[in-house]
């Protein structure tokens, strides 16, 4: 049976950070897995081959894995993978590569895209930090989403937020030269430093020009959370950036 907390190729560290070579290795988030239900268990023994990337820290060849060459959407974090289901069901032409540590929300997207049929998305249980550098080769991404990333809105935990300078740096790297970002975030402290780093970011535009936010775009669906929250006055901020130059 396969265990999607310390099978080969998943990411399951206990706190926000790793030891590597001598020095601590800060992440952007802390696993907090809730429960496990079997049919997500069931979903990792006998989908996981059909839909899985297991990490393997080696660039990976996407055309194979697909079985075929077309643009690629990156998703970081897709949680429970509703907005990954729904663009995947509504943009067939491109492939869809999902990476999100929480194995319940990798479980729930499974057995969703067995489904859907869905055989254009593949997944990771991984670290997305370490599978960008490591197995997506440089200027192959068509698009990168990230929507809701943790905000770690304590002051004092900040520094474990993903969208920071180096961060920005290997995204512009990933992405091919008219590829696109697309975040959003339900924290206007975060959106703040979402500006501050990505439009100092060399190779990204700001869409709606500097400091500059878009309404929500069709392909992310709202999620009831996000329909929740609107209705108690909270904001969304929806960042479209544009890779320029070469």
């Amino acid at each position: 049976m396969t265990d999607p907390f310390s099978s080969p190729g998943s990411k399951a560290p206990a706190k926000p950070f790793t030891i590597e070579d001598g020095h601590r290795r800060v992440r952007s988030f802390v696993l907090r897995q809730g429960r496990f239900t079997p049919a997500q268990q069931r979903a990792f023994d006998a989908l996981w081959p059909r839909f899985g990337l297991d990490y393997a820290g080696a660039p990976r060849d996407f055309d194979a894995s697909f079985g075929r060459g077309a643009p690629r959407i990156l998703e970081i974090g897709f949680g429970n993978g509703e907005a990954l289901r729904y663009s995947a069901a509504h943009d067939q032409a491109r492939d869809h590569i999902g990476i999100e540590v929480h194995a319940p929300g990798v479980g729930r997207l499974l057995n969703a895209l067995a489904e859907d049929g869905a055989d254009h998305v593949r997944l990771y249980h991984h670290d997305a930090v370490e599978v960008l550098e490591n197995e997506i080769a440089d200027a192959s991404l068509d698009e990168v989403r990230i929507y809701f990333p943790d905000p770690w809105h304590k002051k004092r935990h900040n520094k474990r937020r993903l969208v920071n300078p180096a961060f920005a740096a290997l995204l512009v790297r990933k992405l091919a030269a008219d590829g696109r970002l697309h975040l959003a975030t339900d924290w206007q402290d975060y959106a703040e430093q979402m500006w501050d780093v990505l439009d100092a970011t060399e190779g990204l535009r700001n869409r709606a020009g500097e400091r500059g936010h878009v309404p929500r775009p069709e392909w992310r669906p709202q999620t009831h959370f996000e329909s929740r929250g609107q209705r108690l006055g909270h904001g969304v901020w929806d960042l479209l950036y544009d890779r320029t130059g070469d």
